[in-house]
């Protein structure tokens, strides 16, 4: 293709010349008012017919084969120039009238193309084929003529392209195709109101197209997915991300855009792989941008509902849970995946302790239900994930002390959450029921003693897993709550609920001491020795 471009450049430059001339001549007459408009369409078919058949005569001649191809390539623009003229420009004819001409120019020029091996004949056509609706700046909104119009250009240009291995018509037809959108879109000023609207349409048609058209064009030609098929494919999905948040700006959440193209490289990225067998570099350009446009969009999507941060939480600790079974599943054991599980998930965490406080409680089915509503649920998922990471012996790389500090650190964090799933349920409870109204002590000292049953936790995992960190940090909040208890909680009414609480504190403080002495060290070195 580079070869080819660069031995032919300046015969398209000079096709483009000549035919920027005839449709300035064009217009200029159409200003003037020297001739009639059905004078200038028949000029237009004899002048481009003419120049084609003089074409044809010269590539038939001894060495007449480049002045000939672009002699025939010269006449076909004229046409296409004067089908745009006549019936995109100025509405002087009907859309099927200039359908069937483009069809009967096109598939002559395909059909001498094919025949006699006539590349340059075929670049010629196409970038003449693109700039004449271009040029004519259009006075009538007859969009639906010019779409039409780029469809079958599209069509026969990629069809030729694929089938002769020609690429550059590739490159050319997509260029061509989105810059007389642009034009299209700036000077028409269609309405973009209704998130189905026109332009959007058109948009998203010529996307589809040239998704699909890439992967058949990588098909036909041996499978190859990489190299200019996957950077058109690309681009093209940025072009078309562009104009849809363009467009779509105020009628449909930016989010449901990059949500659909994300599963549509999603998509290709599989199809990719199940065609070739191996990873490529189309497979993994596409999925990866697939999957982090999926990502974005799902961040997206909901902003502005109440809900939003416990969404937020799903999304991503989903995202951890999929990096680090990805970690587990791999023959070779990499530190990356497992590593980003547990970043995301301590993000993620401190993310919903600042968030939890002003976010609805999740009620199923209009009522609230303690530990039974998607906010716990939120808080158990990620307690189970910290306990998770620090069980499994995560942290690929570590080993001795290092992975013991981080496993400690991880099941730290995942205590932590219990304490908060145990606070946000306890007050989301008086809430709910209107016990807070008014009654603070009672929530008060509801909270001392869900705080002494998250020290008795801590002091049964510290047990079960031989780690007096734990111990030391259950110690710590039980001191604290007993500190809670004897001086805050004694203040006002409600005796008997007082004594109560602080009976159920010196019952898990006894309990706690059973636990220390059955799963001492000591003692089961003790009962070892018996």
């Amino acid at each position: 293709m580079t070869d080819h471009l660069r031995k032919h450049w300046t015969s398209l430059l000079g096709v483009a010349l000549v035919l920027t001339a005839f449709i300035t001549l064009f217009r200029y007459t159409v200003d003037r008012g020297w001739i009639t408009d059905p004078m200038k369409i028949g000029i237009g078919l004899l002048a481009g017919i003419g120049i084609a058949l003089v074409g044809v005569r010269i590539a038939l001649m001894p060495k007449g084969a480049v002045a000939g191809e672009i002699g025939i390539g010269l006449g076909a623009c004229i046409l296409y120039a004067t089908f745009a003229f006549a019936g995109i420009a100025y509405d002087l004819w009907s859309t099927m009238t200039v359908f069937l001409g483009m069809i009967t120019v096109t598939a002559l020029a395909i059909a001498y193309a094919w025949r006699f091996g006539s590349r340059l004949l075929m670049s010629i056509a196409l970038a003449g084929g693109l700039l004449s609706p271009m040029l004519m700046l259009p006075e009538t909104d007859q969009v639906f003529a010019l779409f039409l119009y780029l469809l079958v250009l599209n069509a026969a240009f990629f069809s030729i392209s694929i089938a002769k291995g020609w690429s550059e018509l590739r490159p050319i037809a997509f260029a061509g195709t989105w810059a007389l959108y642009a034009i299209y879109f700036f000077w028409f000023v269609p309405s973009t109101d209704g998130w189905l609207n026109m332009p959007i349409r058109y948009a998203l048609a010529a996307f589809l197209f040239y998704h699909l058209g890439c992967l058949i064009a990588s098909m036909r030609l041996g499978r190859c997915f990489d190299g200019l098929n996957m950077y058109l494919s690309l681009a093209n999905g940025i072009l078309f991300g562009v104009w849809a948040l363009i467009i779509l700006n105020g009628e449909l959440d930016g989010g449901y855009t990059l949500l659909f193209i994300g599963l549509l490289f999603l998509a290709a990225a599989a199809f990719v792989l199940r065609q070739s067998g191996r990873t490529l570099a189309y497979a993994a350009s596409h999925g990866l941008i697939g999957a982090l446009l999926v990502l974005v969009a799902l961040h997206l999507l909901g902003s502005g509902l109440a809900v939003k941060p416990m969404l937020n939480v799903f999304l991503w600790s989903g995202v951890a849970i999929a990096l680090a079974a990805a970690g587990r599943l791999q023959k070779r054991k990499h530190w990356l995946p497992e590593t980003l599980s547990m970043s995301i998930w301590f993000i993620v965490g401190v993310y919903w302790f600042s968030t939890t406080w002003t976010t609805p409680r999740g009620d199923w089915f209009g009522v609230y239900v303690p530990f039974l509503n998607w906010g716990a649920v939120s808080w158990l998922l990620l307690a189970a994930m910290g306990f998770y990471y620090a069980t499994a012996r995560q942290a690929v790389g570590l080993d001795g002390a290092d992975r013991k500090l981080v496993s400690n650190a991880l099941a730290l964090g995942a205590h932590l959450v219990i304490g908060g799933l145990l606070t946000v349920q306890i007050a989301g409870l008086f809430d709910a029921y209107g016990w807070a109204n008014g009654e603070t002590t009672l929530l008060r000292l509801a909270l001392s003693l869900a705080w002494g049953v998250y020290a008795l936790l801590l002091f049964l995992w510290g047990a079960y897993r031989r780690e007096p960190l734990f111990r030391w940090f259950g110690s710590g909040v039980l001191v604290l709550v007993a500190l809670k208890a004897m001086i805050l909680d004694l203040q006002g009414e409600e005796t008997l609920l007082k004594v109560l609480v602080l009976l159920g504190l010196g019952g898990i403080s006894f309990l706690i001491t059973w636990v220390n002495g059955r799963w001492a060290p000591g003692a089961e070195k003790a009962a070892n020795g018996r």
